[in-house]
This record gives structure tokens, C-alpha cells and sequence, in this order.
């Protein structure tokens, strides 16, 4: 039941905020790539560096971690890297990447409980995390199409198990756009603009048929 003398303008906190978030990136390695058939590997690539890219824009903090780098799932996606080209890459032995207590550390110094993750394989690397971020209170946001299974069918059970557990299922695009939320925030207008026409396919192709035959304010 609405109570219409406390309903007003403002966001829910349910929202992703650039104050409230923090993205973790698991396993984006060339021999995770090999095997993901859920979904066109360039998309994922593509899907990957845009989100990556957000975090960088909107500041919020990430971890980035790797399975068995030196030998077997080879080093991280380039492309991420050169976002984050400074930033500590942390290493596991470990599966559920909450089991390794560098990387969980490295999650709990960010201060935050919305967890933003996305990996590979959808239905190992980030079940078991999420499944165990959740359990100890973590929000858990998974950006389905920067993460991949071994099958269309891997990756859809996976999504919906951590979904059941209360994982929230999001796209690059939806969290850039949450971060963003208004268009008059105009310290991000540009550099959210400059990375949908780089990254966001059709819709970046409509910000710059807007931008030159519209007006170069048109908002998305």
C-alpha cells in the first residue's frame, strides 16, 4: 500500500552508485575464452571492457583476480589490463575466488556491499563467489553479458541459481547508465557518451547520429 505523504523524488537504495558499489573481475583469461560457447566471444570482450571501463569513469573501486595464470588459464584480457594497467592482478589457486583471502580482503577494503561481478565461466567462477558473497551479507549484481559459460545452457542455469540465492541480474550497459542516472551530472556527460559510442553498439551508433545531426548535448 503507497503511503502518498511520503512518496517524493529521489532514488531507491537499491540503486547502484558510484558511493555504494565496487566491480570484481574473475578470470577474463584467453583459456577461460577458449572455452566459454554460451554466447559470442567478442561481445563478451566488448561487454567487458565497457564495464571496466565505467568503474574507471565513475571511480568506483575493483578488484581484478586470475585463476592458475602462470600455468594454465594464461594472463588478463589484455584490453582490461590496459584500464587498470597499475593496478595489482591477484592470483588464485582456488575455484570460488571468495576462498582465496587475498582477494576477499582486497573486497572488504573497499568498504562496499554491492559487489558488480562478472567472469568466466559463469557457472564455476562466479556461482561460487556470488553464492558465498551473498551468504555473508554482500549484495551481489551479476553482468551477465560480460560473463560467459561452456554452453548457452551452463551459463542460464547459472544465472538463474545465483539469481534464486538473490543475485541481481544486470548488462554493462544497465550499470554505466545506473551509475550515470542523470544526464544533467555533466563531469561524467562526456567520458559516459565517448564510451557508448566506443563500446555500446547500435545505441553508441544513435549518440553520434544525434550528437551531429541533433545537437552535440543530446543526451541518451
Amino acid at each position: 500500500m503507497v503511503d502518498f505523504a511520503t512518496v517524493h523524488a529521489a532514488p531507491s537504495p537499491d540503486l547502484l552508485t558510484p558511493d555504494n558499489a565496487m566491480m570484481l573481475f574473475v578470470d577474463h583469461q584467453p583459456q577461460m575464452f577458449f572455452g566459454t560457447g554460451s554466447g559470442d566471444r567478442t561481445a563478451i570482450i566488448n561487454a567487458t571492457v565497457g564495464l571496466a571501463k565505467a568503474a574507471k569513469i565513475f571511480d568506483v573501486p575493483t578488484v581484478l583476480s586470475t585463476v592458475a595464470a602462470e600455468s594454465f588459464s594464461g594472463p588478463l584480457l589484455p584490453q582490461l589490463r590496459a584500464v587498470f594497467p597499475d593496478q595489482e592482478v591477484i592470483d588464485r589457486t582456488s575455484m570460488n575466488a571468495w576462498e582465496d583471502e587475498a582477494l576477499v580482503e582486497a573486497v572488504k577494503a573497499t568498504g562496499r556491499r554491492k559487489i558488480v561481478l562478472s567472469g568466466l565461466w559463469t557457472e564455476v567462477c562466479l556461482v561460487l563467489p556470488a553464492l558465498s558473497a551473498l551468504a555473508q551479507g554482500y549484495e551481489v549484481y551479476v553482468v551477465s553479458d560480460a560473463s560467459g559459460g561452456v554452453s548457452p545452457l551452463a551459463h542460464e542455469h547459472a544465472l538463474q541459481r545465483m539469481t534464486a540465492a538473490g543475485a541481481v541480474p544486470v548488462t554493462w550497459i544497465q550499470v554505466l547508465l545506473e551509475l550515470q542516472r542523470d544526464w544533467a551530472r555533466a563531469e561524467t556527460y562526456v567520458p559516459v557518451t565517448e564510451l557508448v559510442k566506443e563500446h555500446g553498439g547500435a545505441y553508441g551508433l544513435g549518440l553520434v547520429y544525434a550528437h551531429a545531426m541533433i545537437d552535440p548535448h543530446a543526451a541518451g
